[in-house]
């Protein structure tokens, strides 16, 4: 089992869009948790991470994390996720 902490995780919305990519590139077992920011799964970590930073959720402490571009994808992928159903 793979876990990584994240930022700009911010509801369920977020967990939503982050379980739907993961499943779409054949990661299993995901587990997305908004209070601790951190994300599990089994699979390629570095897929996953390709995909959090993608949709707005770098890694906790990256170069990327600090970037207002990655916290303004973030709403976007989180609204997605607010409408899309699994």
């Amino acid at each position: 089992m793979q876990k990584l902490k994240v930022v700009n995780i911010k509801c369920g919305g977020c967990e939503n869009s982050i379980k739907i990519a993961f499943e779409k590139k054949g990661l299993k077992n995901i587990s997305v948790d908004y209070t601790c920011q951190e994300v599990s799964f089994e699979g390629d970590k570095e897929v996953a991470t390709k995909i959090l930073d993608k949709m707005g959720y770098p890694i906790a402490g990256s170069e990327e994390a600090e970037k207002f571009s990655k916290k303004a994808k973030s709403y976007v992928s989180c609204m997605i996720g607010r409408v899309k159903k699994k």
